[in-house]
């Protein structure tokens, strides 16, 4: 089998849509062996910021020495980007061999079982840590936690970033159902920790913790100003990082015993952290200073809002704006429109996008005075601006990985990959 044909088949499993269960991913990975009973995890979850506390551990963890698998999603450019070896994407030429490997063990589940992209993703991972020789693997959850495919695996400590409204189709319409959701991944006995500070979603997670007996660490805003952490130059601006980033380090330090980690090697790897998209700061050749940032929700976006104040006070940017038809357009509107200067708003390379017309309708609403127009792609949206000081483009993680695919930062994989992540069937099953 090819790489191309294996990105083929896996683009094919979109059509199983997305499900929440272990039924399918534990009987996977028991065809596979059980690779993810050689493996050391930590499980990260969250509504926002779980791939940035993923980045901050695997950069701590690959300075301090060991073998670091790092698995999570979505992709911005590359399918490879969801599996890495410290940091370097899985071959496709290993991802070739691994879909091959798989495709048998898949005609044994009947029809209307079928495992989707993401759980026959997840089992590849496993296989790939385990035939690396991980020391320890960087584990994020796909949607929620307690029904996510990544769920089967015991981990050294579960992580839980924070709380917010986000995918509540699936997740509940209360943040103590989402946060229940969130907690599914905390095992008997192993440590736990959260950022969250909502006080329903804290009271859920501290209460799941003691039905568990995990010993719980609840991060604060105090350990994010620690003098510490305040001298270190980190690479993902913002205060929500800072809070990321002081979520990562108590995880270390919790880990000492299994993973010990020097201080210095702490330090080293939360400032040498990369994770392209959020707040990435480009130069374009015309002197247009651009900001990416996947900001997909509106936690998330009140987030970048903050970190636009911190960094680019007084000034309001050009924002290109696209985002998911599932997703709080109103409430994003409102964030946009109290930030940007004038917004364009553009489709998100997915059959899931909100229509941009609408999403122009949420923004005019928010600020009636508000220059906002609605363009076609986003190629057209960036000739539009090529003229303005400072641009953002957020809505979607999906919109930001066509940016920099368009820009050329992130490399051409030849064939849209991108795609991979958009799964197409409309319903989710539910199942143990």
């Amino acid at each position: 089998m090819t790489y191309e044909e294996a990105i083929e088949f896996l683009y094919g499993l979109r059509w199983f849509g997305a499900k929440l269960g272990l039924e399918n991913p534990r009987r996977l990975a028991a065809l596979a062996g059980h690779p993810e009973r050689r493996l050391r995890f930590i499980h990260v979850a969250g509504t926002n910021g779980k791939g940035s506390v993923c980045a901050f551990l695997e950069s701590i963890y690959r300075h301090a020495g060991y073998r670091v698998g790092l698995y999570t999603s979505p992709h911005l450019v590359r399918f490879g980007e969801r599996i890495q070896v410290n940091r370097q994407w899985i071959a496709e030429s290993v991802v070739a061999r691994l879909v091959e490997r798989m495709q048998p063990w898949l005609r044994q589940f009947p029809p209307d079982h079928h495992p989707t992209f993401f759980e026959v993703v997840t089992v590849m991972a496993l296989i790939h840590f385990a035939e690396q020789n991980c020391d320890v693997v960087i584990w994020e959850t796909g949607m929620g936690g307690r029904l996510d495919a990544t769920n089967i695996v015991t981990p050294l400590a579960a992580v839980i970033t924070n709380v917010h409204y986000d995918h509540q189709r699936w997740l509940g319409s209360t943040l103590r159902e989402i946060a229940a959701e969130k907690a599914g991944i905390l095992k008997p006995g192993r440590p736990a920790l959260t950022a969250a500070d909502e006080p329903e979603a804290l009271e859920v997670i501290r209460a799941t913790a003691l039905r568990l007996g995990c010993p719980l660490r609840v991060v604060d805003p105090e350990d994010a100003r620690a003098e510490w952490l305040a001298r270190l130059q980190l690479p993902l601006p913002g205060e929500h990082q800072r809070r990321n980033a002081a979520l990562a380090a108590e995880t270390v330090r919790v880990l000492q015993q299994e993973l010990p980690v020097l201080r210095t090697a702490l330090e080293e790897g939360l400032q040498r952290t990369h994770w392209p998209g959020r707040f990435q700061r480009l130069r374009l050749p015309g002197g247009t200073e651009l900001v990416l940032d996947g900001a997909h929700n509106v936690g998330a976006m009140a987030a970048l809002c903050a970190t636009l104040t911190e960094h680019y006070p007084g000034r309001a940017p050009a924002v290109i704006l696209g985002v998911m038809a599932d997703k709080d357009l109103a409430g994003i509107a409102r964030l946009v429109a109290g930030r940007a200067g004038r917004v364009l708003c553009v489709p998100v390379p997915s059959e899931r996008s909100a229509d941009p017309a609408q999403l122009a309708e949420s923004c005019r609403q928010a600020a009636p005075g508000l220059r906002v127009t609605v363009h076609p792609n986003l190629p057209a949206a960036l000739d539009e601006v090529r003229d303005e000081p400072l641009v953002v483009i957020t809505g979607s993680l999906y919109l930001v990985g066509q940016a920099l695919e368009t820009l050329g930062v992130h490399g051409s994989p030849g064939r849209d990959e991108k795609a991979l992540n958009t799964w197409t069937a409309p319903a989710m099953a539910a199942g143990g």
